[in-house]
């Protein structure tokens, strides 16, 4: 868990730490409780690097092996009428 929170520090990874840290703190000079949470899940989302913040919101851990070759089906279809 200290390495998670110490280690890998990107731009993205400090820009939501910012942002979080700011809508705490203007949501609690507003009285604005909801922004509260939001900006306490943004900055636990950079803190613990989850979702965005940590680089994985648009890759995959699917991967395909090549050297496995897909296997083929027959399909069959069967025509339906109507009265």
């Amino acid at each position: 868990m200290k390495e998670r929170i110490l280690t890998k520090w990107t731009f993205v990874r400090v820009l939501y730490f910012i942002v979080g840290i700011a809508l705490i703190v203007q949501s609690i000079i507003n009285h604005q409780w909801i922004g509260v949470a939001f900006g306490s899940y943004l900055t636990s989302m950079s803190l613990f690097a989850f979702g965005c913040a940590s680089g994985n919101c648009f890759t995959s851990n699917y991967t395909v092996n090549s050297k496995q070759k897909p296997a083929i089906q027959d399909v069959y279809f069967e025509e339906v009428k109507t009265k």
